[in-house]
C-alpha cells in the first residue's frame, strides 16, 4: 500500500496522510487484508510513537522498553480510531500512546504502590516546581508558591512532594548521608513484647474482678507473690491437688469470658 502525498502541515514532519486508509479499514471485515492494512498503518505512524516514547526517557525505564510500550499504544489507537468522528488520527493517537506509557510507569515502575490521585499530584507538583524554578533563581520555590501556581492546597503539595520519592526504594543496608557507615536498618526499632502484655492485662482485668475472692487470692499468690502450689495449699489449709484444680478452673473461665468478649 502507498500513502498519499500530504497537503497540509502536521506537527510531526513525517506524519503520513492516512485518512483514506482508515476509512477503508473501517469497511473491511476481519481477515488477512484487514490485518495487513492495520500493520501498514502501524508501520507508517511508528516514528511518531517512538518520538513520544523519547519524552519519557531518563525516568528509570530502558528506552527500548518504552518504544515497545509506545508501539502497543499505537496498535490500540489504530484498532479503536473512528474516522467518522471527524478527528484526525494524530489527535487521537497522541493521548492514547501517552496514556499507555503513563500506565506502564504507574503499574510497573513504582516501587511503592501510590494511588492514582497521589500520582497526579506528584506530576502537578513536579511540573509546577520546574516552571517556578525559572522565576526563582538561587532558591527552590516554596510550598505556598507551588500551591498557588498549581492551584492546589499546601497539604496537596506536600503529598505530591512526598510521592516524588516513591519511584524507587532505598536498601535497608544503604548508608545514611552524613554518617560514618550508619545504615538505614540501624535506625529501625524492634517489636516490643511489652505492648502485647499491656493489651492482655487490660483485657483480663474485668474478668479477674468477677472471680470469687478465694480464686483471686490463689491467682495473686501464684503469679504475683511467686508461691508454689504446695505453699499456697499450706497457707489456705487445703490440698495441693485442690489448688491445682482451682487454678485450672480459673484459667478455663478466664479464657471463655475473654473469647466471648472478643466475639
Amino acid at each position: 500500500m502507498r500513502s498519499t502525498v500530504r497537503t497540509k502541515q502536521h506537527p510531526h514532519d513525517d506524519a503520513p496522510d492516512t485518512g483514506e486508509s482508515f476509512v477503508r479499514l473501517v469497511g473491511l471485515p476481519d481477515g488477512p487484508e484487514r490485518q495487513a492494512l492495520k500493520d501498514e498503518l502501524v508501520r507508517l505512524w511508528l516514528p511518531m510513537a517512538e518520538r513520544i516514547a523519547v519524552r519519557f526517557r531518563g525516568r528509570g525505564e530502558n528506552l527500548e522498553d518504552l518504544y515497545q510500550v509506545a508501539a502497543l499504544g499505537l496498535v490500540k489507537a489504530v484498532d479503536h480510531y473512528d474516522p467518522d468522528r471527524g478527528r484526525a488520527f494524530e489527535a487521537y493517537a497522541v493521548p492514547t500512546i501517552t496514556g499507555e506509557i503513563k500506565r506502564h510507569f504507574r503499574d510497573h515502575m513504582w516501587t511503592l504502590h501510590v494511588p492514582r490521585r497521589v500520582q497526579d499530584l506528584r506530576n502537578r507538583v513536579r511540573n509546577a516546581t520546574k516552571e517556578l524554578s525559572q522565576t526563582t533563581p538561587g532558591r527552590p520555590p516554596t510550598v505556598a508558591e507551588i500551591a498557588a501556581y498549581a492551584q492546589l492546597t499546601e497539604d496537596e503539595v506536600r503529598t505530591g512532594a512526598e510521592a516524588l520519592e516513591c519511584f524507587s526504594a532505598l536498601s535497608l543496608e544503604a548508608e545514611l548521608p552524613g554518617t560514618d557507615g550508619y545504615a538505614l536498618e540501624d535506625a529501625l526499632g524492634d517489636p516490643d513484647p511489652g505492648y502485647d502484655a499491656v493489651v492482655d492485662r487490660v483485657a483480663v482485668a474485668p474478668c479477674l474482678r468477677a472471680l470469687p475472692e478465694r480464686e483471686r487470692t490463689i491467682l495473686y499468690m501464684r503469679f504475683f507473690a511467686g508461691m508454689t502450689q504446695s505453699r499456697i495449699a499450706e497457707q489456705l489449709g487445703i490440698s495441693q491437688m485442690h489448688v491445682s484444680r482451682l487454678l485450672s478452673s480459673c484459667f478455663a473461665r478466664l479464657r471463655e469470658e475473654i473469647a466471648a468478649e472478643a466475639d
